[in-house]
Parts: structure tokens; C-alpha cells; sequence
């Protein structure tokens, strides 16, 4: 039987873990869009990607913060060059970010590790949950557009930490074409299906060679894995990136000028890229979040935790066709349970009437026998996640495959 002393410890350490989620919760609420970067394997550019994203969003004007959480080998500071340190906080006050641009602020472990910054980090689990946390709860981020989050390859402590603590972070997945890269991509894929996080879609970096003499195309690790993966997978293809020397010349030095060169194929494609991801951040909240009818999207009282799952039904089950169904079951869950099932007749289908309504309904997650392509894209345009080929099972069953990670898909029922 544990002594008195050692219950008031345990009480104590609770009573600790209460207050410290308030903050973090507090801390979240001030940020719009939370971005995790995560790979199945490293060497596929994943750092580097998230330090552009955080870069090109800065200088377009918006409030980022770039959070580094590869607590073994951090690469954010030496990609941006930061020269800066932490500012340790106080009983008063909280520690500051370091400043890169007047609008984006870092945080890494890296300048929290002394002069010495080939020291090895030599942690277990719940020493790193605990840096992530007060990477959050601790620190005084400002208010933000964007938060980036720069998780270590593949599916470990770091990236679930990332979903359990902030449950409306998307997630962009960086991958290069050839078949080993994408074999771990789709574990990371499904990573984010069992955990209940969104996909933003799919990065394919190193996509091609531009050889610098004929200017044509090299397909040093293949091509077109990313796109095959993404449409396989039901997720969205950002885009892809070719592969650019100049990035490891200015990722050694830290230097992000490669972004002031609009004539290299690899900007052009990234700022293609960044604009989707805007589009999408748009989407989640430019709409007016009154009513439930057309004319806004409802608002969630308490965002933390919730989803609404949307599942187009015929005759009790699960309609194999999107499009042609009696009802929608729309399914609100909270913290991976079920807390609420409505039905709520469509309007009639036209192109492009679908997606709109049942964003503008609340939904978060359509789960879906098949679905056309443009129907996908609209949904998914608005930061809805589409999943195909599930059951023909009852609205009620499937939910609960999808929020206990077992939901088995098949492939799209619709081929148009």
C-alpha cells in the first residue's frame, strides 16, 4: 500500500498534468493551422520541406511558428542557420521562441544543448513526451497563422506525442518516388488513420534530375510513385518536387535564398505547392461559422477532439455510390467516441452541390463507398478527408471501425 506521502506525490504529479494541459489548450487556441511533416523513412527531405513551408508562409505575409520536435537529430537550426537562443522563462514569465523573421519564431532542441552540438540525445519515451509538451505549454508562442511541426521518420513517440497533444493537426507526408520510400509512407499513412489525424496529402521530393546541360528530365528514383500511392491511398498529392543541388549547397550553409530564384524548377514547384496548403488553411476559416444551413458552416463549441463523420446511406446501410444515396448519417464523435447521430436528407445532385453542402453541414470525414474525382477534390480542397471503398455496413458500425483504427477499405466503387 502506497504511504500518504507517496499519494500526495502522485495527486501532486496529476494535479501538474491538469494545469499543463490547460495551458497547452490555451496555447493551441491561438493558432489556426497546425502542420505535422512527417516521413516513413529519413533522407527523403522532411526537414527541409517543413523549413521552406515555414519560410515561404512567413514571407507571404502570415505569423508561423516552426516547432522542431527530431529530439535526436534536430536539423532545423543548421537548415535555417539560427543563431539565436531560447530565452529561458521564470516563475512569471514563459521562455521565448527564437526569432528568425519578425513573423516566425523556432523552437528546437538543439540551442537548449550547450556549446556542444554533436552532443548525443540519449532519451526514453516519456522524457521526450515531456519536451514536446512544454514545447507547447511552456513556451510563448504568438498568436499564429501556422504552426509547423518537424517530426523525426517514421511512427514512433514523437508523432503520436503530436496527435494525442494537438488533435487538429493535419499531416503532410514527405516521400521520393521509388518503392522502399513509399512502402514506409504508407505505414505513416495509416499511422494517421488509426490515430485520427487528418492528411493535408502527399509531398514526392527528389522527383527528377533537370540535367543542367540538356535540360532534360533524369528519373534518378523513379517517377510517378507519389501520385500512384496518393490516388491508391485515397489522399491528395500536393505535389512533387525535382530534385535541386542547390538545396544541399544552401541546406549545409544554412541559406534559404534558393527561395528568391524564381527561375528554378524546384521553387516554382514548392510555391505551387505552399499555395494549395493556403487554399486549404482558406477553407477552414474564411467561411462564416453561423447556422447550419447553406449559408455557413457550423461551429464546433469545443474543437478539441471532435469530428463529424459523414457517411451516405441507402436503405439502413452504407450507399456504395456517393451520389445516389437516400440520406447522409452525420456522426459527431468526441475523443473517439460517439456522441451524436442525425440524418439529414441532400439536396438534390448536381455537380459540385454535394461537397459544398456537406462541408457547409460540419463535416470532417466522408466515409464513402465511391465517390467521382472532382467530388473528392472539392471535399478535400475544403480540409475534408475522404475515404473510399468501406463497407456496406450500417452508419453506426462503420463509425466505430473508423474510430477504433479498423476500418477495412476496399477500392473506389465510383470510376468517373
Amino acid at each position: 500500500m502506497a504511504s500518504q506521502g507517496q499519494s500526495c506525490g502522485f495527486s501532486g504529479q496529476q494535479d501538474q498534468h491538469k494545469q499543463q494541459d490547460m495551458e497547452i489548450r490555451e496555447r493551441l487556441s491561438h493558432i489556426k493551422n497546425k502542420i505535422l511533416v512527417m516521413s516513413g523513412k529519413g533522407g527523403v527531405g522532411k526537414s527541409s520541406v517543413a523549413a521552406y513551408l515555414a519560410v515561404v508562409l512567413a514571407r507571404r505575409g502570415f505569423r508561423v511558428g516552426l516547432m522542431d520536435v527530431d529530439l535526436h537529430g534536430p536539423s532545423i537550426p543548421r537548415l535555417l542557420g539560427l543563431k539565436g537562443t531560447i530565452r529561458p522563462g521564470n516563475r512569471e514569465s514563459k521562455a521565448k521562441p527564437i526569432e528568425y523573421l519578425p513573423n516566425m519564431e523556432v523552437i528546437s532542441i538543439e540551442p537548449l544543448m550547450g556549446e556542444d552540438k554533436d552532443q548525443a540525445t540519449i532519451w526514453r519515451g516519456p522524457l521526450k513526451i515531456g519536451v514536446i509538451r512544454q514545447f507547447i505549454a511552456d513556451i510563448e508562442w504568438s498568436d499564429l497563422d501556422y504552426l509547423i511541426v518537424d517530426s523525426p521518420p517514421g511512427t514512433g513517440d514523437e508523432p503520436l506525442t503530436v496527435a494525442q497533444t494537438i488533435p487538429d493537426a493535419e499531416a503532410l507526408i514527405v516521400t521520393t518516388p521509388q518503392e522502399i520510400s513509399l512502402a514506409d509512407v504508407r505505414k505513416s499513412i495509416h499511422f494517421c488513420r488509426q490515430v485520427n489525424m487528418k492528411i493535408l496529402g502527399l509531398v514526392e521530393n527528389m522527383s527528377g534530375l533537370v540535367c543542367p546541360h540538356c535540360g532534360k528530365v533524369i528519373d534518378l528514383f523513379k517517377t510517378g510513385g507519389g501520385m500512384i500511392t496518393a490516388k491508391k491511398e485515397s489522399v491528395r498529392l500536393l505535389g512533387s518536387l525535382p530534385l535541386e543541388p542547390t538545396v544541399v549547397r544552401n541546406g549545409d550553409i544554412g541559406n534559404m535564398d534558393l527561395l528568391d530564384k524564381d527561375g528554378l524548377a524546384f521553387t516554382r514547384s514548392f510555391n505551387e505547392i505552399v499555395d494549395k496548403i493556403i487554399e486549404v488553411g482558406k477553407a477552414k476559416v474564411s467561411f462564416p461559422m453561423t447556422g447550419g444551413d447553406l449559408t455557413g458552416r457550423p461551429e464546433k463549441k469545443d474543437a478539441d477532439g471532435q469530428k463529424t463523420l459523414v457517411i451516405p446511406v441507402s436503405a439502413g446501410k452504407l450507399s456504395p455510390h456517393f451520389g445516389h444515396c437516400e440520406q447522409f448519417a452525420f456522426i459527431e464523435t468526441e475523443k473517439g467516441e460517439i456522441k451524436a447521430h442525425e440524418m439529414k436528407t441532400p439536396p438534390a445532385h448536381e455537380p459540385g452541390v454535394l461537397p459544398r453542402w456537406l462541408y457547409e453541414q460540419g463535416a470532417d470525414v466522408v466515409i464513402t463507398g465511391g465517390m467521382g474525382e472532382q467530388a473528392q477534390q472539392l471535399l478535400r480542397e475544403k480540409g475534408v478527408e475522404v475515404i473510399l471503398g468501406a463497407p456496406m455496413d450500417s452508419p453506426e458500425a462503420i463509425a466505430h471501425q473508423f474510430l477504433s483504427g479498423s476500418l477495412v477499405t476496399g477500392n473506389n466503387a465510383c470510376d468517373h
